[in-house]
């Protein structure tokens, strides 16, 4: 008889550095043994931090990645002549436009599976982009939901 699970795993993230990164491989390795079995369900992705996101986007050109970072600085500029255009610059002059970047783009995914596998479209991968200048180790919350053999 087929039951209705719900687990969660955290998930921590290799330390990248700024820009657009694909992390299919990354997700998919460290959740293998939760996805299977689950024959219809949903993978929901909760990225636990405020200057970096997740995004489900063009996952064979690496250009792609690198054309969304530069468009990104460009529609959220940095404040590094320190003119004073944004107030919160405590941290640095990356800080605030990346919590700008993390509201715009977001901090959870969420995709189907299907028997086991992520349903993702043929050029579809799981993005990780960090908006600061240092690397840093970043969480994921994973709750995996579905029906099970």
């Amino acid at each position: 008889m087929p039951t209705t699970t719900y687990t969660q795993h955290p998930l921590v993230l290799p330390s990248y550095s700024r820009g657009s990164h694909l992390i299919t491989s990354d997700i998919t390795s460290q959740l293998s043994e939760p996805l299977q079995g689950v024959k219809a369900g949903l993978l929901h992705l909760f990225l636990q931090h405020t200057s970096c996101a997740l995004s489900l986007n063009e996952n064979w050109d690496s250009d792609v990645r690198k054309d969304m970072s530069d468009s990104l600085d460009r529609i959220v500029v940095e404040d590094k002549a320190g003119k004073g255009i944004y107030r919160h610059d405590a941290e640095g002059s990356d800080d605030m436009p990346a919590h700008i970047k993390a509201s715009l783009i977001g901090a959870s995914i969420s995709i189907p599976i299907t028997n086991g596998k992520l349903a993702l479209g043929t050029w579809q991968g799981i993005w990780f982009l960090e908006f600061r200048d240092g690397k840093h180790r970043r969480k994921v919350l994973a709750t995996v939901q579905g029906e099970r053999e």
